[in-house]
């Protein structure tokens, strides 16, 4: 036994290996790889231990944390890796050449793996990819989980984990949806019949945007008009949205959305039908009888179809909302009766229609203006807080909010529904300040129309009674003045 414990012994102990002028024996290298590795796995845990204890509580972002922990982790592994070399007596300088030798051997015989190398290095360093990015690239779609110094690892939406070559991100056009900021454009195609009504048209897909919780209000949704066809008319809403991992279930619930409005409003879709064509009318009889013995024949014409469509309805089936009222009750509102059509379809699709259950307050007393309001359906009351004292009663095509938002004052009287019913389309300031600076003329108008309210504008304390007497054309220049410092339309100016 004790013999062979002495061979044992002498064999571990014998030297093998010539490494920088050192020699090792089995046993020395044992432990050297050992103590190798266990550098490795503490060089890992001390970069995990920093990222989840300090970086994550100095909020920085996911993919950021990640390049730092990668960097750490593979800098400490090279200096106890360096340092362990040198204590064991390996002389670092004496392996350069030999090295350099190997890394040409392995530069031509894994071309791939060092490229894909070089690529992590720079996809951590460059940060146009991280963690938590959400990328398309080809036909694949996913979060980005890990990056890697050889590969990324990818989560798709249906929670798979692809892994992915880091030379592929670099060498191909990759679209980072999330790079920059975390909001993006959705684009929403739609095909109508030709006769379609373009207004009721634009607010059906407006009304859809705007009840998706997910869309984004500002920057403002639009629509737009892409080409005629011979058999509809093509469309395209575009939204913004701040979820962009999430998009395509929030594409499917506009469709939803869109799909039920568009219902609603009696718009028509263009299904193309296929038309059969019976050369031998005389046999339609016999092909019902038992006895046929000669089946006519039936020729379907190539590239031969028929519209089915309807003039669009202009009465909801179910709401009972007149959908061309809308554009009426503009043209009955001073400021936009002579508006021309254009300036109407650009109003309308700026605008919303809201429903308040009854008692909900519209707007309050003293709040800044940021909309006006008309009532398309129910009733409101106008009611003073401060005196506790009903105002008046507005009902189906009135209006109100306007001269607060044209004026930039407060509001002088709080406004609450008075059924359930209620709807009110609504303009925003925002919006209203996007259609002067598109239509000047309409500025133009709205001024005039403002002007000569003056009795309003003396009882708010907005213009002078003295300077009115003095000049006639004080109180155009004075709202031209206004609306240019609120709205930046430049009105009354060359």
């Amino acid at each position: 036994m004790d013999v062979l414990l002495e061979k044992l012994h002498d064999i571990f102990t014998a030297q093998v290996l010539d490494i920088g002028g050192t020699k090792f024996s089995i046993a020395s290298i044992a432990i050297l790889l050992g103590l190798l590795v266990l550098a490795f796995f503490i060089s890992k845990l001390i970069s995990e231990t920093l990222r989840r204890s300090l970086l994550r509580k100095l909020r920085i972002n996911r993919g950021l944390q990640e390049a730092i922990t990668v960097f750490i982790k593979y800098l400490l592994i090279t200096l106890s890796c360096t340092i362990i070399l040198q204590t064991a007596g390996v002389n670092l300088s004496s392996l350069a050449v030999i090295a350099g030798v190997i890394g040409i051997g392995i530069g031509f015989g894994l071309q791939n793996l060092s490229s894909n190398f070089i690529s992590g290095v720079v996809l951590l360093f460059e940060q146009t990819l991280k963690v938590g990015d959400y990328i398309e690239i080809g036909e694949l779609k996913g979060t980005i989980e890990k990056i890697s110094i050889r590969s990324t690892i990818l989560r798709t939406d249906d929670d798979l984990f692809v892994i992915v070559p880091n030379q592929r991100l670099i060498e191909h056009n990759t679209v980072n949806w999330s790079y920059a900021g975390h909001t993006c454009r959705i684009h929403i195609p739609i095909t109508v019949a030709l006769d379609t009504d373009l207004l009721v048209l634009t607010e059906a897909l407006l009304t859809a945007s705007r009840h998706e919780p997910h869309v984004l209000q500002s920057p403002p949704s639009e629509v737009r008009f892409l080409k005629f066809n011979r058999e509809a008319l093509e469309f395209e809403l575009l939204v913004w949205i701040d979820h962009p991992d999430n998009h395509e279930a929030i594409r499917s619930s506009l469709n939803f959305r869109i799909a039920y409005e568009i219902r609603e409003r009696g718009i028509q879709i263009p299904l193309p039908t296929r038309e059969i064509v019976i050369r031998n009318p005389e046999l339609i009889h016999d092909i019902s009888s038992p006895n046929l013995s000669r089946k006519p024949k039936l020729r379907l014409t190539p590239n031969q179809s028929t519209i089915a469509v309807t003039n669009p309805l202009d009465v909801s089936p179910s709401t009972g909302i007149n959908t061309r009222s809308l554009h009426d009750l503009l043209r009955k509102i001073s400021y936009f009766e002579r508006c021309t059509e254009v300036e109407l379809f650009a109003l309308i699709a700026r605008g919303y229609r809201k429903q308040f259950d009854i008692s909900e307050v519209i707007c309050q007393e003293n709040d800044p203006s940021e909309e006006f309001y008309i009532i398309l359906s129910g009733a409101v009351e106008v009611f003073s807080e401060r005196n506790n004292q009903a105002i008046a009663t507005l009902g189906e095509g009135e209006f109100f909010g306007e001269i607060a938002l044209l004026t930039g004052t407060p509001r002088t009287a709080s406004v609450r529904a008075l059924s359930s019913d209620t709807v009110l389309f609504v303009v925003e300031r925002q919006q209203l300040q996007k259609l002067l600076s598109e239509h000047k003329e309409l500025g133009e108008q709205i001024a005039l129309k403002l002007s000569e309210r003056q009795q309003i504008l003396i009882s708010l304390g907005l213009l002078n009674e003295e300077e009115l007497q003095r000049s006639q054309h004080a109180a155009l220049s004075w709202v031209r003045d206004r609306l240019n410092a609120i709205f930046g339309i430049n009105l009354g100016k060359s």
